[in-house]
């Protein structure tokens, strides 16, 4: 039986109507261009432009230019670079007569995508070549934007070595669980970071941070603050000095005044089961025991490079037996509740903690089983980065 191809699934579609602007003063030139288009029965809309200023105006949603090389404002190859300046994702042809064809050459390498003879070329070589032009820029678009991507997450796990170390300890005391989630497109890191160093045999030195911001430049500000710490807490500064030092280090590398950060340490004492944690700008970590989950009542100490001064520091005192002490970015608590404006915040994740599915969730797994439950209340992503640090001792809720 015979079939007809306008119902077969690779029927050909018709080409596409193509937007071209020609540039070209010689009226009689504009006028055989649109004779050779006309003459091969294609699909276009053409405006003509005599000149590089009128042109300019006119490139929003064109697909192709056709550019004489010999305009009144601007010849040869410096009118071709201009003109490139402002074509965005328009591909460009270039019209050189039969003496110039060295000039077309030289245009394909400027970043042209094709050239044609005056005279040399019939409706359908022209309309062909507009096209395949059209198809060549976004040819070169995707693979500009692919490797944009590459390099980007390239980049990203570059700063990720520096930014979510690996815990420097020895004891077997406690355990440390660690977790990132990127609220940046495309996955790559924002500012967030954290870290963990043990000093002598009972000493544990941890520490989460937050550059405010998403771009690089505070994904690398992160970094450099992470590595400031480790270098400040193994150089064996005062505890009560080692956030004053951070702050110094900041406020020299940050790239403008308003740049802050905020941060939660903690500095646990094995031996003693208690800890000192100071809180700057930060939420404050919380104390899982039992059943219960509680935040750490702890003194506020305002956020790092805006008005420098001494971060308080609170005693908390561990209890007997099992203990996990929760450090987390704000990301993790700022995500909607519903359907209105109400967010997450401390008492919210508390209440997570203390559901009883929640007493199921093996510890390594908590921070990612809190994250589920955040992105659930918020009806999808978390805007902002999250990050995590989980200390357990004794292995259990």
């Amino acid at each position: 039986m015979e079939r007809s191809l306008a119902g077969s699934p690779t029927a050909l579609t018709a080409p596409e109507r193509l937007r071209i602007l020609l540039v070209e003063d010689d009226e009689g030139d504009a006028f055989l261009v649109r004779e050779l288009l006309a003459e091969a029965g294609a699909s276009f809309d053409l405006q003509v432009a005599t000149s590089l200023r009128e042109a300019r105006p006119l490139m929003h949603g064109v697909q192709c230019v056709l550019l004489d090389l010999g305009l009144p404002d601007a010849e040869g190859i410096e009118g071709l670079r201009s003109l490139l300046s402002v074509a965005g994702g328009a591909a460009v042809c270039v019209l050189t007569g039969r003496s110039d064809e060295h000039l077309g050459v030289a245009a394909v390498a400027e970043g042209a995508q094709d050239y044609l003879v005056k005279g040399q070329v019939d409706g359908v070589l022209l309309i062909r070549a507009l096209r395949y032009a059209v198809e060549r820029k976004r040819a070169d678009e995707n693979a500009r934007r692919l490797r944009e991507v590459e390099l980007r997450q390239a980049e990203s796990a570059r700063l990720e070595r520096g930014l979510l170390p690996q815990p420097l300890m020895q004891t077997t005391e406690v355990a440390v669980h660690t977790f990132y989630r990127s609220g940046r497109a495309m996955g790559l890191l924002g500012g967030d970071f954290f870290d963990v160093v043990q000093i002598g045999e009972d000493r544990l030195h941890v520490i989460v941070g937050d550059v405010c911001g998403h771009s690089v430049d505070e994904a690398a500000l992160g970094v450099e603050l992470r590595v400031a710490w480790r270098a400040l807490v193994l150089g064996g500064v005062p505890e009560d000095q080692v956030l004053g030092a951070l702050e110094q280090v900041l406020m020299s590398e940050r790239r403008a005044r308003e740049v802050f950060a905020t941060v939660a340490s903690a500095v646990i004492d094995l031996a003693g089961n208690r800890a000192t944690v100071r809180v700057a700008g930060h939420p404050p970590p919380v104390l899982l025991t039992g059943d219960r989950a509680e935040p750490v009542d702890a003194r506020r100490g305002i956020v790092l490079g805006v008005r420098p001064a001494p971060t308080p520091a609170t005693e908390v005192e561990f209890p007997g037996g099992d203990w996990s002490l929760l450090m987390y970015t704000d990301g993790l608590i700022e995500g909607r509740t519903g359907a209105g404006d109400e967010r997450l915040d401390v008492d919210g994740l508390c209440g997570l903690l203390g559901r009883p599915a929640a007493k199921g969730v093996p510890l390594a797994a908590l921070p990612a089983w809190l994250v589920g439950r955040a992105e659930e209340g918020n009806g999808g992503p978390l805007a902002d980065d999250v990050a995590m640090l989980l200390i357990s001792r004794g292995g259990g809720r």
